[in-house]
């Protein structure tokens, strides 16, 4: 009986790809009142080992009468390059980008689900990112031009109570809440090994990923 059970298991199982989780970026900011359903889709994805949901807050909202107590400009500066390669006309927020191909307002969870579901089920060959002893290493897969990217965030669930803007009065939820963005070089499908650096910051997680020049995440590993 145990053994039937096993081989059920892993039938049904969820899949893991060879070149890491499918990586959902959310761009969101506290004084977007529509962000919050949004915040929460992606939280639930926190749990999955075959999703790497990571949540960049922007500044471009602080206007509103509340500035985003996560907010850098390097991610708004992200989303604008996200924004191109998509062939999007104007910033969107909040916007879901999966896999770095494909987008979505967030606020549908169903639609969130089936733009996974489609990275995972024609996910070619890739590269594969090992992170170790404060290094990362990028081996395998075909050569295409790439960059490699550290992401520092913070697995927690983190609830900011707002007191201006659009969600005054409210609690705002994050998970995977990116607070470090650097490039650590570029990448052309030879086996490469870049150095960690170092980041005061207590609780954090690190996540690595290889970006195509034209925006797609061909692998991503987390530590």
């Amino acid at each position: 009986m145990r053994v039937l059970s096993l081989i059920i298991g892993l039938l049904f199982a969820t899949p893991v790809l060879a070149s890491g989780p499918v990586v959902v970026e959310l761009y969101t900011s506290q004084a977007c009142e529509s962000c919050r359903q949004a915040n929460a889709v992606v939280a639930g994805l926190a749990a999955r080992p075959d999703v790497l949901p990571l949540t960049f807050s922007v500044d471009y909202w602080d206007y509103l009468g509340w500035t985003d107590t996560f907010a850098r400009p390097e991610f708004s500066q992200r989303q604008q390059e996200r924004t191109r390669a998509l062939g999007l006309r104007g910033l969107r927020t909040p916007l879901v980008v999966v896999a770095g191909t494909e987008h979505t307002s967030g606020l549908q969870r169903g639609r969130v689900a089936a733009l996974i579901r489609t990275q995972q089920a024609a996910a070619p060959a890739r590269p594969t990112a090992r992170i170790s002893r404060r290094r990362v290493q990028v081996s395998g897969g075909a050569p295409t031009p790439a960059e490699v990217w550290l992401v520092r965030y913070d697995p927690r669930l983190v609830q900011v109570p707002v007191s201006g803007g659009p969600n005054k009065g409210r609690r705002v939820p994050h998970q995977n809440l990116v607070r470090q963005l650097v490039r650590l070089g570029g990448w052309t499908g030879r086996t490469v090994s870049y150095p960690l650096p170092r980041f005061d910051g207590g609780g954090l997680r690190s996540a690595v990923l290889v970006q195509a020049a034209d925006g797609r995440i061909l692998a991503a590993v987390t530590d």
